[in-house]
């Protein structure tokens, strides 16, 4: 087996829950295990902590990439109410399933779910389907929550408020088992085949929200609030992180993308401040010392492409780029 496709397979492994662990001697490639021992020598070493002190020094964060992923929520969310109240017929429908000056759109999950409860396969959610995996593939990762999902955007903002709660000791942060999500996913589709019901669809807060801003308010918000106190005072991201079969359902069509966030370790000074900022910082776990198996990798399978990892580096070991093209930023 190539060192690519068991670097693919372990992505995928740990985006279904898996820890991602030391690799082993032999998944090394010979020029990573020659940068790594090269790195450990005394005197690099010694530039490398002086590097990290001047830049981290320095260190002036813009946030662009998250202003430019809340603007984008916004917007495409925004895109539904403007529509819908001025009936332009520019978007209609929800998040979940749309149409788009026409052409029939339909959140992944969403189709499995109704394919799985109705037992029959429907044209147009097939279509709808299709043309949703083509945009979301060329974009890569699990985009979708980063860039379009009104509840991702709400839940970072909670985050933001549990991450001071936690250090003043007034929130607790309770990790569980990131398997959850995967378990959950083969329930919930399960649930929708036996009962023919979209049992997901019913407790999902995207489409939840999405609906509420356009069409108006419903009960259905309570749910939508008890979540964000749950990640609020007890446990950091629950939804996105441990329930959402969503992101796992975008993560599969995004890890075959073009379009990749990539890790050089030649530029890399393992400071960690990219991890420090991922929504997903198991994905990152390459840039530790001494775990990179080759000197040039792609991010893996459940990388939001939330962008915030390449603002934060400072040396520029993390770029966009779309294979076949070279570098994007």
């Amino acid at each position: 087996m190539s060192r690519a496709l068991k670097a693919y397979l372990h992505s995928l492994k740990v985006m279904l829950g898996a820890a991602p662990g030391k690799p082993a001697k032999s998944d090394y490639s010979e020029e990573a295990k020659a940068l790594h021992a090269y790195k450990k020598t005394p005197e690099v070493r010694l530039v490398r902590l002086a590097k990290i002190r001047e830049e981290l020094a320095d260190k002036k964060p813009s946030y662009k990439w998250r202003k430019w992923r809340w603007a984008s929520i916004i917007l495409i969310n925004l895109m539904f109410v403007v529509s819908y109240k001025f009936d332009v017929q520019l978007v209609e429908g929800a998040l979940t399933a749309s149409r788009l000056v026409g052409f029939h759109m339909a959140d992944l999950n969403s189709g499995i779910q109704i394919t799985l409860a109705q037992k029959t396969i429907l044209t147009n959610v097939v279509i709808g389907m299709v043309t949703v995996a083509v945009l979301w593939w060329l974009v890569g990762g699990r985009a979708f929550c980063s860039w379009a999902c009104p509840y991702h955007l709400a839940s970072e903002w909670v985050e933001m408020l549990h991450l001071k709660l936690v250090e003043r000791g007034w929130a607790k942060d309770i990790p569980l088992h990131r398997g959850m999500r995967a378990v959950l996913y083969v329930v919930f589709a399960a649930l929708a085949f036996i009962t023919s019901f979209t049992v997901f669809e019913f407790i999902n807060p995207v489409g939840i929200l999405s609906r509420a801003f356009t069409y108006g308010l419903t009960l259905a918000l309570a749910w939508v609030g008890l979540l964000l106190l749950i990640e609020l005072f007890f446990i950091r991201r629950f939804w996105c992180r441990y329930v959402c079969p969503i992101g796992i359902t975008y993560s599969l069509v995004g890890s075959v993308s073009p379009t990749v966030v990539h890790y050089d370790l030649n530029e890399c000074l393992h400071e960690g401040e990219c991890r420090a900022v991922c929504l997903v910082p198991h994905v990152l776990d390459m840039t530790i010392k001494g775990r990179a198996t080759d000197v040039n990798m792609d991010i893996g399978a459940d990388c939001t492409r939330c962008g915030m990892c390449l603002e934060a580096c400072p040396t520029g070991a993390l770029t966009f780029k779309v294979k076949g093209l070279g570098g994007l930023l």
